[in-house]
């Protein structure tokens, strides 16, 4: 290989998630709340209604981010025949981490026993899917052979039960969402196929629309900060101003249509604003994999794992292509077009 050669390509060939055992229903979700809250119940039913998600994942009282990430990476490591010293890049792409410094790669690494160089990539649920562009990018020049990739969520333990007033709870209520879990794939170079587009967008004016403050600059130690808030219908503002031209603009630069992807994996927070943007972009709804109702929002585990069931269930294979297309906080949109 030579640096930045556009021959080599890069396959993503493997990709597998993991799943806590231990689930929370969304009435289960609304009782937690009014026991936790002095004298505030929610609507029965509420949380379905509005979202769509029925049950949501919870990770064990002793586990970390890290081993959401080590359980997805070792499971698919032991698929692929392959040994901890085989990998000679190992990213972690979340929004969680176990700690501010170091960087949670390097607790993933340890737990795996990986001895290659690792680092973390941040950007809310898109984490994932640049820490796939970056591990592309560093396969494509030379710098790396085989990438891991991973990631484990816990927002779960951002969620504020104890709220003061229905005010409140429509504040916290995108965090009842979310729902914890870990996925791993692996990138390397390939004879054919591969990642054939990619594309990123951001508008980072509405940066506050959706916020964990705590642990930061900003707010340190208070915490009140620790919680997940949100403005939910700003957030759908942001990414309706940002539209569907990002998504427009790759199947433009490919030549494609949406009807030639197997399936076309797309970050999920509600059932609504998946048919809006499913109607913005004319992606035709039987080739979603629609986790929500059963796993909710995983944040960056979303992709990954939708991915992961597809290819499970037949509904993709070596040859076909597949779409990932992300949503994030922060704002920020991307794009990325596959051969498996």
């Amino acid at each position: 290989m030579t640096a930045g050669d556009p021959t080599v390509r890069v396959g993503l060939t493997g990709v597998t998630a993991f799943l806590p055992e231990r689930t929370l229903t969304s009435r289960e979700v609304e009782d937690r709340i009014a026991r936790h809250s002095d004298g505030y119940r929610p609507l029965a039913g509420i949380v379905t209604r509005m979202t769509g998600i029925r049950s949501r994942h919870l990770a064990a009282d002793d586990q970390q981010a890290s081993d959401l990430a080590a359980a997805a990476a070792r499971s698919l490591l032991e698929r692929r025949g392959l040994t901890p010293g085989d990998v000679d890049l190992l990213i972690f792409g979340s929004a969680s981490q176990d700690l501010v410094e170091p960087a949670t790669a390097h607790i993933v690494s340890a737990k795996l026993g990986t001895t290659c160089p690792v680092f973390d990539v941040t950007n809310a649920c898109n984490s994932f899917l640049n820490a796939l562009q970056v591990a592309e990018a560093l396969i494509r020049t030379g710098q790396h052979a085989r990438a891991l990739v991973c990631t484990g969520e816990i927002p779960s333990r951002a969620i504020r039960w104890k709220v003061r007033d229905f005010k409140q709870f429509v504040e916290s209520f995108p965090g009842y969402t979310l729902s914890d879990g870990g996925a791993a794939a692996l990138l390397e170079p390939v004879p054919r196929g591969g990642i054939f587009h990619r594309a990123f967008e951001a508008d980072s004016t509405a940066w506050n629309v959706g916020t964990l403050p705590g642990g930061g600059t900003m707010h340190p130690r208070d915490p009140e900060y620790t919680y997940f808030h949100a403005d939910g219908r700003r957030l759908k503002d942001a990414f309706l101003a940002l539209g569907s031209g990002l998504f427009d603009k790759a199947l433009a630069d490919t030549g494609l249509s949406w009807d030639d992807f197997a399936v076309i994996c797309v970050h999920q927070v509600a059932m609504p604003y998946l048919e809006l943007l499913r109607e913005q972009t004319g992606i035709p709804a039987d080739r979603l994999v629609v986790t929500l109702p059963e796993h909710g929002n995983l944040a960056s585990v979303t992709l990954p794992l939708q991915l992961a069931t597809a290819l499970e269930e037949g509904r993709c294979g070596p040859g076909d292509r597949v779409a990932l297309l992300g949503l994030a906080g922060g704002v920020s949109l991307g794009v990325i077009f596959l051969e498996l």
